[in-house]
Formats: C-alpha cells, structure tokens, sequence
C-alpha cells in the first residue's frame, strides 16, 4: 500500500497535520513513526522534525506544485502556488542575489532599516548587515546570527552542486570575537603549558573552534582537539609532552 510522510516539531504535530490534509479522523488514521525529531539551537539550527508514515488505501497523485501558506492578519490566509518552473527561475539568479534576498527577507522579519552589503573573494561569500538593531541580530553570544548564516548557506547550497562558504556579519561583529577568541585561545594555552593538564572550552561551533585551532597551530606546546557531535563541541588544548619534558629539564 502506498505510503505518504507528514512531518511537525512534534509526532503528534505531524499526525495532526496528515488528519488535517487527508482529511482523515486522527482515530483512523494508520501510521508509522519514523523519526521522532530532536530540538536544536533556538529550533533553528541542528534540529530535526519529527517523521510519520501514513498508509493509505488509494494512491494520491504527486502534486505539480508546492504550496506556501502565509497567515496574514487575523484569520485570513493567503495560498500562494509557486510552481517549479518558478523555483528554478529564483534559484537561476545565482548564490550572491539568492543569498541576499534570502537574508533580507529574515532581517525584515526581525528589524527594520537594515540592509545587505556584500564582499565576495576565492574562499566565501561575505554578506554584512548594517542598521537596524543589531543587538536583536546578533542574539545570546552570537546565535541568532549563526542561525541566520546556517539558513542562508543550507538555502544557496541546496540549489548548486560546488559547495559555497557563506558568512554573514553585523557591523564588524565577527572581527572582534575573533580578536576575543584568539586571546582566550593563547591565555588557556599558557594555562595548560603552565599546569601540564588538558584546558577545555566549551560548546563552540565550527567556526568558532577553526579559529582557536590556527591561533595555536605554531604553539609547538600544545595542539588541540575537538570532542564530541553536533553543531556545538568542545574543543581541547592538550599540553604537548616534549614540551614538559624540556620544561622539566630547564627547571
């Protein structure tokens, strides 16, 4: 029999949603889980909808379209059917132009009076906000703005087989945490060349964690490491054995 997927935040969300489509009592409908999801940063980034199978006795045709539904004020809603011709027509006006009206639409939701700039070079695609209230879009220690490059980047490489590297940046805001992250990153490094034990930091992103690793890469007195899964890890500064023999030996 065939078999149709309905997704939500919860399994019960998604059985509620396939009752509400196949216009089906929930009681009846017959179904199989096959994800029950997980939660990530804010709901935004690293988390995972729950899945659900319905076994249906007919097969339903595939539709030629995919449908978006915009709750407007009150309880009017407006369906809008954007076809496939239509999604490749947007995908076609390339990574940058996508990349930007993506962004923008997410900032316009957020603030207003903030723009898109944009700096492109050989390695990534920089697109830096101005105006608006930036503090909103950077969020807690930077997050709302990791969500909103996480989106952007999964957006353009959907559509384009060579993987892209997006940033996106408010107002200079990943220079300084940089400049901030490299001087955590040499300070626990004495740290742990001091005291001969490990020194962890915790829960940084991909990012976050590329830039402790090049500012102590020449520290032949330590190395580090990354542990654990998922978008945020710690990473490890491990004392470099020689190092604390040599040290030892000078004492």
């Amino acid at each position: 029999m065939p078999c149709l997927e309905f997704e939500g935040k919860s399994v019960e969300k998604a059985i509620k949603k396939a009752s509400e489509e196949l216009r089906i009592p929930i009681e009846k409908l017959k179904y199989d889980v096959i994800s029950y999801g997980s939660t990530g940063i804010f709901g935004l980034v690293g988390s995972k909808k729950a899945r659900i199978c319905v076994t249906l006795r007919e097969p339903i045709p595939k539709p030629e379209a995919i449908i978006k539904e915009e709750v407007s004020a009150g309880e009017n809603k407006e369906i809008q059917i954007i076809s496939e011709s239509e999604q490749k027509q947007n995908a076609s006006e390339g990574p940058i132009e996508l990349g930007r009206n993506v962004l923008q639409r997410i900032i316009d939701s957020i603030t207003s009076d903030a723009t898109v700039s944009i700096q492109e070079n050989s390695e990534r695609i920089l697109f830096n906000i101005s105006g608006g209230n930036s503090a909103i879009l950077i969020g807690k220690r930077g997050q709302t703005l990791e969500a909103m490059q996480y989106l952007v980047e999964k957006i353009i490489n959907k559509n384009y087989e060579q993987r892209i590297r997006i940033l996106v940046d408010i107002e200079g805001y990943l220079e300084t945490k940089e400049a901030g992250l490299e001087r955590i990153a040499v300070r626990l490094s004495e740290k742990a060349k001091r005291t001969g034990k490990p020194v962890t930091i915790g829960q940084l992103n991909a990012q976050d964690r590329r830039i402790v690793h090049l500012a102590l890469k020449d520290d032949s007195g330590v190395r580090t490491q990354s542990i654990g899964d998922g978008f945020y890890r710690k990473l490890v500064i491990f004392p470099q054995k020689s190092y604390q023999r040599k040290k030892e030996k000078n004492t």
